[in-house]
């Protein structure tokens, strides 16, 4: 098996539909899974997905789709006889309240739903796939070099204390919990900043906004996170946020949080003087 996140029963010969969003996360996904072997098709999310990752599929291997056409999604991956997919990067906060265009499809679906929040609507999501044919993969599979490992991934750059950490991991641990969020920025003992829908960036700058030191951020997940879809991410992005915003500190899940360019990542945080930390 080319990934300990693939299912038992996983057929390499049977296409992949890659479901794709903004950043370097789902390139990243591509390419490691072809190197497996394994044939990827691609629905790319119009206004998400970059320019590079659609060219780099032949047309017949790919689809530009709004977020919202949910049935355009189903019949594309039934022409593409694919049998499995894998969801990969973000797609803008706002679009659930603008911007959307949903189909009859996506319409009934979010219709159906008490509650819309990122479990709800991907479970629901994930529902339509099987029935359509598809099973929603673990979104980190192929990505099993580039997960948060346990214990100090870089050389330690700042002093924090121990207490402290357990702190700001209580705190992010009860917040992915409550479904608030998977990030929080602590200071020794006291919560400065909590992650909700707008996402990490804008947290770590609201956070450094205090201009004091001794920041940790802290990026986890649910108990019960479903990894088919919003695996957290932790991006060259996210790092240079925490540069501007003067935070040394992240503290990360391991074999939860993927570390899209984890290469690039460590050195950068290297340079920065920023320390990482798995736990």
């Amino acid at each position: 098996m080319p990934s300990q996140y693939l299912p038992p029963d996983f057929d390499l010969s049977k296409p992949i539909g890659l479901i794709a969003g903004r950043g370097a996360y789902p390139k990243l996904i591509a390419d490691k899974a072809r190197d497996t072997g394994a044939q990827i098709r691609l629905i790319a999310f119009e206004d998400e997905a970059t320019d590079e990752l659609y060219d780099s599929f032949p047309e017949d291997q790919r689809a530009r789709i709004n977020v919202g056409q949910i049935g355009k999604w189903l019949k594309a991956l039934r022409n593409f006889d694919c049998r499995h997919t894998i969801a990969a990067g973000q797609v803008k906060p706002g679009k659930l309240f603008r911007g959307l265009k949903p189909d009859i499809k996506a319409t009934t679906l979010l219709f159906k739903l008490k509650r819309k929040n990122a479990h709800t609507i991907f479970g629901a999501i994930a529902d339509e796939l099987a029935a359509n044919g598809q099973t929603a993969l673990d979104a980190r599979a192929f990505l099993d070099d580039q997960m948060a490992t346990e214990g100090l991934m870089t050389k330690p750059s700042e002093k924090i204390e121990d207490g402290y950490i357990q702190h700001g991991i209580e705190i992010a641990t009860e917040m992915a919990r409550l479904d608030v969020g998977q990030g929080v920025v602590v200071r020794k003992g006291t919560v400065l900043a909590v992650e909700a829908f707008e996402g990490t960036d804008p947290m770590l700058k609201r956070a450094g906004g205090f201009k004091t030191d001794q920041l940790v951020f802290v990026k986890t997940v649910k108990r019960e996170q479903d990894y088919r879809f919003d695996v957290p991410i932790f991006g060259l992005r996210t790092l240079e946020v925490m540069a501007e915003s003067h935070i040394r500190t992240a503290v990360l899940k391991a074999g939860s949080v993927i570390m899209v360019e984890k290469e690039k990542i460590l050195a950068e945080a290297a340079k920065a003087k920023i320390q990482l930390i798995g736990f």
